[in-house]
């Protein structure tokens, strides 16, 4: 590994940037078609790296520079810059800063691919859900997300800690509009409260595209029209309505559940 650059100065052009990323929406335009992200934590950048992924430039604080794991995470990264943990934690978005974060570009999206097992976001507000939801549709085989117009950005410091690492192993496609929809071949699933099927009693067609709703609304009524199967999870236990992203693991396991035992 090259020897780090060492910035010392709060004014330099890299922490500036690094500063408007970690407490900005989600991205920085860098050009016509390039945006770039910024990702905190030791765990965050290692997932990043076992995906595959190129960081484009790592800033360490100086203690965590002195931990060897954290050197092997940032091993292989072109551009590494030492900063004293002062700088560092003016940068950090977090109560207890990580001293370690990756610059990389974010990914321009293929063509949707009409057949995957999909996952169709629509106009959630809150980045704990969205990225709780990423995680659930990674784990359980799902691998493209569909992101309406409205819906928090999928690529924002907050999206990227809930995700923990999900978003480098899915295609994600933002601020689409129901028209995008059209190219998907698979049907379409959706929750609600007035629905006579039950979630438990219902044969789920895999793949399929699962439609989550924003937090207080629910799923658009145009957007439901579009299900080809709408379903309601049993809470015997009296409760009004769950959590999407809770909402979202049940109906994301079950359709797991399903294929696996299907075969």
């Amino acid at each position: 590994m090259n020897s780090p650059l060492r910035i010392t100065s709060r004014d330099n052009p890299l922490l500036v940037r690094v500063r408007k990323l970690a407490r900005g929406a989600s991205v920085r335009r860098l050009g016509a078609a390039e945006s770039e992200m910024w990702l905190e934590g030791e765990h965050l950048c290692a997932a990043l790296k076992l995906r595959g992924w190129q960081a484009t430039q790592a800033l360490v604080s100086e203690s965590a520079w002195l931990q060897p794991r954290v050197r092997e995470v940032v091993e292989g990264v072109l551009r590494v810059a030492v900063i004293p943990d002062a700088l560092f934690a003016g940068l950090s978005a977090l109560e207890s800063p990580a001293g370690i974060g990756f610059l990389c570009p974010v990914p321009s999206p293929l063509a949707m691919r009409p057949e995957a097992s999909s996952v169709v976001l629509d106009r959630l507000q809150d980045p704990g859900n969205v990225g709780s939801i990423l995680r659930t549709a990674a784990a359980m085989g799902f691998t493209q997300v569909l992101a309406m117009r409205g819906t928090v950005a999928l690529w924002s410091p907050k999206v990227l800690r809930a995700g923990m690492g999900a978003h480098f192993g899915l295609m994600l496609y933002e601020g689409l509009q129901p028209a995008d929809l059209d190219v998907l071949k698979v049907p379409m699933l959706g929750t609600s409260l007035q629905a006579q099927a039950m979630l438990h009693n219902s044969a789920l067609p895999s793949p399929c595209a699962w439609v989550f709703g924003h937090e207080g609304r629910g799923v658009d009524p145009g957007m439901l029209a579009r299900c080809a199967l709408q379903v309601r999870i049993a809470q015997p236990g009296g409760e009004e309505s769950l959590n999407v992203a809770a909402a979202a693991a049940v109906c994301l396991y079950e359709s797991c559940r399903q294929a696996l035992a299907g075969r």
